[in-house]
């Protein structure tokens, strides 16, 4: 039960300063985060996508405290989707944006968060290609899911994250698959407590089997949000099931994890699209993929161990 304790040291100073200067950090944090500006990243779009895969791209930073850093957050999205229109990748190439970047959680974060990431939903709908919500923890939820219906008023592409482990995830589903929204399931990667959610991975993989067959028998497009291969083939026999075809739902994986899978779902026809976080702020992005996966945390510590 190592990922609370990760998850929790997530949101400690004293820990992101210990780590942050861990030599073996650096090497091991660019498994995951490829680079830290857009000059380093767009070499990196170009190789994914010209592999045939897709991407969704996060500039990562969440502990925003002023409405000048929420202001910059904005602006580092409009700088990336000004270097992605010369690109011509249309969706091949969306947005990833956490409203808490965006000033959701200062005062009057609501309307700060909204009018914030408007514009980059507008400049990314401009270049053919379009933005999706990430969730936070259970408490945001009701204002980003808010925000998603607001946006989409205007455009109607915009697409949302949804979490299994959380009880209120079933009845989103429902909502959001009835309403043909763009929907990414994503088992949860936040410290929530138990009377909101799930604490055990199996009721979590059972939820998350429940909630996908709801979006893929629903009228949205399903995003499938996993690195399990066992909910990969079933997420497949579920969209076989609903009779959809090929481009009427997608997989989406993290960079650095699982890269063959990738290449092998984009050989087979699929949608593969590619979650790719960069920035200088991957302090709280990086704690997230250890207590993921144990997998992560064991290549963290077998790193620092062969580098100390």
């Amino acid at each position: 039960m190592l990922g609370p304790v990760i998850l929790a040291a997530s949101r400690s100073d004293r820990m992101r300063r210990l780590v942050s200067a861990a030599p073996v950090t650096k090497p091991v944090v660019d498994r995951f985060i490829p680079g830290e500006t857009v000059d380093q990243i767009v070499p990196i779009i170009r190789e994914l996508t010209d592999q045939g895969l897709e991407l969704t791209m996060d500039v990562v930073g969440e502990d925003i405290t002023t409405p000048a850093q929420a202001e910059a957050a904005r602006d580092a999205y409009l700088e990336l989707i000004d270097r992605l229109k010369p690109l011509d990748l249309g969706t091949r190439a969306e947005m990833s944006v956490k409203l808490s970047m965006f000033g959701q959680a200062l005062d009057g974060g609501h309307d700060m968060a909204l009018e914030n990431v408007r514009p980059v939903v507008e400049a990314a709908a401009e270049i053919g290609t379009t933005v999706t919500l990430d969730a936070e923890d259970h408490t945001t939820l009701d204002s980003m899911f808010a925000i998603h219906e607001e946006l989409r008023k205007d455009f109607p592409q915009t697409g949302c994250v949804i979490q299994a482990y959380l009880f209120r995830t079933e009845a989103d589903a429902r909502r959001l698959a009835d309403s043909g929204s763009r929907v990414r399931l994503v088992k949860g990667a936040y410290k929530e407590p138990a009377e909101v959610a799930y604490q055990q991975r199996h009721e979590i993989d059972k939820a998350y089997v429940r909630i996908l067959r709801t979006l893929m028998e629903g009228e949205g497009y399903p995003m499938i949000g996993s690195h399990d291969p066992r909910l990969i083939s079933i997420g497949q026999e579920l969209a076989r099931t609903a009779g959809r075809k090929l481009d009427e739902y997608e997989f989406q994986m993290l960079y650095g994890i699982r890269g063959e899978e990738h290449l092998r779902l984009a050989a087979e026809g699929h949608r593969m699209r590619v979650y790719t976080a960069y920035g200088t702020d991957w302090y709280g992005y990086f704690m997230r993929r250890l207590a993921e996966k144990p997998a992560n945390l064991r290549f963290f510590a077998r790193s620092m161990v062969s580098k100390g």
